[in-house]
C-alpha cells in the first residue's frame, strides 16, 4: 500500500531539490551591490514616516472585506452553478442562505461608504 505513494514522495523529493538549487544558484550568481540606502528598511527612497503601529483608516479594512464579499461569491457560485441540477433543494436553499450573507455584507459596505472612491 505504501507503494502508491512513492511516486508522490519522488515528485516531493525533485521539487525540493530544484527549489533549494534555484534559491542557492540566486544567491551565488546574483548581482551584488549593496549600500545604505538598500540595505535600509525601505529601498524606495524616503524616510519612515511615522511609528508602523499606528492605527490603520477604516476604510482600508472595509475595501478588503468587499474583495472578499465578491471574491468568495464568485468561488463558490460557479461550481455550485455547474451542479445545480444535482444539489436539489437543499443545495439551493444552502446557496441562498449564503449568497444573502453576502448581500448583507455587501449593504454594510454600501452604507459605511466604501463604494465611495473619494
Amino acid at each position: 500500500m505504501l507503494q502508491a505513494y512513492l511516486p508522490i514522495l519522488i515528485f516531493l523529493g525533485i521539487a525540493a531539490a530544484i527549489g533549494i538549487a534555484l534559491i542557492i544558484g540566486g544567491k551565488l550568481l546574483g548581482p551584488r551591490n549593496p549600500d545604505q540606502e538598500k540595505d535600509s528598511p525601505y529601498e524606495c527612497g524616503f524616510p519612515v514616516f511615522d511609528d508602523a503601529r499606528s492605527p490603520f483608516d477604516v476604510k482600508f479594512y472595509l475595501v478588503a472585506i468587499l474583495f472578499i464579499i465578491f471574491d468568495l461569491e464568485t468561488a463558490f457560485l460557479f461550481p455550485w452553478a455547474v451542479v445545480v441540477k444535482h444539489v436539489g433543494l437543499f443545495g439551493i436553499i444552502a446557496m441562498g442562505v449564503f449568497v444573502g450573507l453576502l448581500v448583507v455584507g455587501f449593504i454594510y459596505e454600501w452604507k459605511k461608504g466604501a463604494l465611495e472612491w473619494e
